[in-house]
């Protein structure tokens, strides 16, 4: 059976409105409460781990603080932050889409009283002309945003230029930051703040999770900040031929919807990947997925039998409806020997109640493959902390063969408590996410709260647009 397994974080949270009639956030947090506790699959590691004083504890503190809340976003906001006792991945509260409602984006008033920087364009640029030194002052974009950024005091501060936004003018402040923290205030005027400020060059600017490239003064743009910003911000895999002996594979994600992509690069690049002597996996912000969407990889990184370690699942009626799901719903599309599988699991677990159940009859399961290939010979897998589930599942098997050796930093660290199910809440307001099944890795190989190191540690001294570099010099090395 496939393994779908999510790197979490997925708060997405219910529009800023009252609750209803028969909704409160004490109810919510009640039924929030009792599903996990007895659905999911990680609860009792936690309070094994934890102890079962500090869960009550903190559910004590949760209850009061829900009783109090009167908007649903708040409340939502709580709900995660209660799940995050438990584990910081495969958790979540995400929002039920209703097709007949809709937000729409808060329209700028005319007498707004928000900051201004009256700055011509022409002026701005002559300015910048007379500056000798690079630094963040200058005119960047972020679509669909032209933005000025001129140093007011301490502070650096963003103002529009020019947009196809509705909701913004030109002159009005898009971000303030410092040298340590910032505000990026979104499409509808809501504030986000952010830590991160970094460099990548003289012509890119990351505020957080926003990405700026700059438009004035344009500096000359090194090969390899090409190549990395390329990487960051596809959203698509691709092949790249770095020189003679290297090739790169930039692997975004290995969700479901990208496996054909994946497929499809592989078989467009077999004979290239099989006559180059060194492979970069370039795998950052890639944070899982489904286990299918990796299984072409594997053939070119083997060179001995891989051993992965299974997963027991927890049997619940709620949890054992799943199988049900994949039989019954066409959006699992499942071909009749799945649903065959499917029937014969629900079977199983059914007749185990409140107990897990090894589906498989066996701890450990072995891939063998007839082929291993001489090229290529050396494998570098680019990791990092945005690395989760089904890719911590990838790195498990990949790191097993001789050619491959893992650069970066640690990951993530979501994997042992896995198999995401979403459940409606009573009121048909957010879905509760949570997990199916436990590794048999616990706990003497536990992965969650820990990630999976790296053989090459690349420290902050490299700076992360060189990593590529990096990993084909030592490649060529060996």
């Amino acid at each position: 059976m496939t393994k779908f397994k999510l790197l979490i974080l997925f708060l997405l949270l219910l529009s800023n409105i009252s609750f209803g009639q028969n909704c409160t956030c004490e109810k919510d947090f009640r039924w929030v409460k009792k599903t996990f506790e007895e659905n999911d699959a990680g609860f009792q590691y936690t309070l094994e781990i934890k102890g079962k004083q500090a869960y009550e504890t903190h559910s004590k503190l949760f209850l009061q603080k829900v009783k109090n809340i009167k908007q649903s976003e708040e409340c939502t906001k709580l709900l995660y932050e209660w799940l995050t006792f438990f584990r910081a991945g495969h958790i979540g509260i995400r929002k039920v889409e209703k097709s007949n409602l809709t937000t729409p984006i808060k329209q700028n008033k005319p007498n707004s009283n928000w900051e201004i920087i009256n700055t011509p364009s022409n002026e701005f640029e002559n300015y910048l002309n007379n500056k000798k030194e690079a630094d963040y002052e200058g005119i960047w974009e972020a679509e669909p945003y032209k933005i000025g950024i001129k140093r007011v005091g301490q502070l650096y501060v963003g103002f529009i230029i020019e947009t196809t936004a509705e909701n913004w003018k030109q002159g009005e402040v898009k971000f303030k930051f410092d040298d340590k923290k910032g505000t990026y205030f979104l499409r509808d005027k809501s504030a986000e703040n952010f830590t991160v400020i970094k460099a990548v060059g003289k012509n890119y600017l990351q505020l957080g999770r926003f990405l700026l490239n700059r438009l004035y003064p344009k500096y000359e743009t090194a090969k390899s900040i090409t190549t990395f910003i390329k990487s960051i911000s596809t959203e698509k895999p691709y092949s790249e031929e770095i020189n003679s002996t290297t090739l790169l594979l930039r692997i975004p994600s290995f969700d479901g919807s990208q496996k054909k992509d994946i497929d499809s690069v592989i078989l467009a690049n077999k004979s290239k990947i099989l006559k180059t002597e060194n492979l970069i996996i370039d795998l950052r912000n890639n944070g899982g997925g489904s286990d299918e969407s990796y299984k072409e990889i594997i053939p070119f990184i083997y060179t001995n039998p891989i051993r992965e370690v299974g997963v027991e699942m927890l049997s619940t009626k709620l949890n054992n409806q799943r199988m049900l799901d994949f039989i019954n719903k066409p959006e699992w599309s499942f071909d009749e020997e799945r649903k065959k599988t499917a029937k014969t699991s629900y079977d199983t677990l059914e007749k185990h109640l409140g107990s897990f159940v090894n589906l498989n009859n066996t701890k450990i399961s072995i891939q063998k493959l007839d082929t291993v290939y001489p090229f290529p010979k050396n494998v570098g897998i680019i990791i990092h902390k945005g690395n989760g589930s089904t890719t911590e599942q990838f790195l498990l098997a990949a790191k097993q063969s001789k050619k491959v050796k893992l650069f970066g930093t640690t990951t993530f660290g979501a994997l042992d408590i896995s198999n995401m199910n979403f459940v409606k809440s009573p009121c048909n307001e957010f879905e509760l996410g949570y997990c199916l099944s436990k590794s048999f890795r616990i706990p003497n190989m536990a992965i969650d709260s820990k990630g999976i190191q790296p053989d090459y540690f690349l420290e902050d001294e490299i700076e992360e647009y060189n990593w590529v570099d990096y990993v084909t010099k030592i490649l060529a090395q060996k």
